[in-house]
């Protein structure tokens, strides 16, 4: 194993002790498999943030948690990354908790480590639940500021919200739904990841109430605890379309589009409107193969260093940041950012 970074960076990436991380790296016993991957983990990090680890000023190392399908949360992880080496006057290094099935427990648990070993920040995806809201506040009272992202704990003492407006988001996504299927009848599958999540039950309070005022004839079929998985998703599809023959669109709130579409394709069935969220790996492919009609994306990179930047004023090394709603973009398969195309 490399020994291009110091012990106590990797041990500290790591979250684990000096001693440990040095067993490791000079191959000696006594050290569990998880530590292994843990230490190999970090090293992966470290380099992939070296220019933030060889910029002098103090450092701050703080924690990315997410529950979130892998396909969104690597992307969120490329963002963070991405945003690093532009953030001052402090370095940041980042460390990751991502995981796809979390459960609030989970969550939780993952908070109370952090709150104990220690960090200068969280950001922070995870379910509206008391005892995460509860986990949260814990970390603040020890000093830790934490930063919501995509969906908010707004009763929990969080720092900031970074996202869009998730209700407008929702009515939007019905505004280009009606459009596109006119006069044409027929009813809507609507997909969330878990009920749980703020954001993606203020998607679906938007979507249903604009629906019900520009489409009042048309109904709602609901798909919900899918984790956004498309081995979760595929058969629930499945059901709900065989079950409704008059569901002609799709609007996906969490996720797994790619066993949406293979779910149709399965049952022979064709779909008029399929309106996303966000501009990963799997939707910039279904886009390009016109499988999906319009993702409504927002800018993960500048989501990121608004995060940041309001860890780094919770510390003092930054004046107020302004706190708006990030910006919805539409994308088609005619308008794909050039990186993607």
């Amino acid at each position: 194993m490399a020994r291009e970074h110091r012990v106590r960076d990797v041990a500290v990436q790591a979250g684990l002790s000096e001693t440990t991380v040095d067993r490791v790296l000079n191959g000696r016993a006594g050290v569990s498999a998880r530590a292994r991957r843990q230490v190999e983990q970090a090293i992966q990090d470290l380099d992939r943030q070296t220019t933030q680890i060889r910029l002098g000023g103090r450092t701050l190392v703080i924690d990315l948690v997410m529950q979130a399908p892998g396909r969104f949360s690597q992307a969120v992880r490329k963002a963070l990354e991405a945003s690093l080496p532009g953030l001052r006057p402090a370095v940041l290094r980042a460390r990751f908790d991502l995981s796809e099935t979390a459960s609030a427990a989970d969550i939780t648990a993952t908070l109370d480590k952090l709150r104990k070993r220690g960090s200068q920040g969280v950001i922070l995806k995870a379910p509206d639940e008391p005892e995460v809201i509860q986990a949260v506040d814990r970390l603040v009272a020890a000093g830790i500021p934490v930063v919501t992202l995509v969906t908010d704990l707004p009763t929990s003492k969080r720092c900031a919200y970074v996202g869009i407006d998730n209700r407008s988001a929702g009515a939007t996504a019905a505004y280009f739904l009606t459009q596109w299927l006119g006069t044409e009848a027929g009813n809507v599958l609507v997909t969330l990841s878990r009920g749980s999540f703020r954001g993606e039950e203020e998607r679906e309070m938007g979507f249903r109430s604009t629906l019900r005022r520009l489409a009042p004839d048309r109904s709602v079929v609901e798909l919900a605890e899918t984790d956004g998985l498309d081995s979760t998703i595929h058969g629930q599809a499945l059901t709900a379309l065989t079950a409704d023959p008059a569901i002609n669109a799709v609007y996906s709130i969490g996720g797994g589009n790619q066993a949406i579409v293979q779910a149709f394709t399965d049952l022979e069935r064709t779909y008029r409107c399929f309106v996303a969220h966000d501009l990963d790996a799997d939707n910039a492919a279904l886009l390009r193969a016109g499988a999906l009609s319009v993702v409504l994306h927002h800018d993960l990179p500048a989501d990121l260093h608004h995060a940041c930047q309001h860890l780094l004023h919770a510390h003092h090394l930054l004046p107020a940041v302004r706190t708006t709603p990030s910006s919805l973009h539409p994308v088609t398969p005619y308008n794909l950012p050039t990186q993607l195309s």
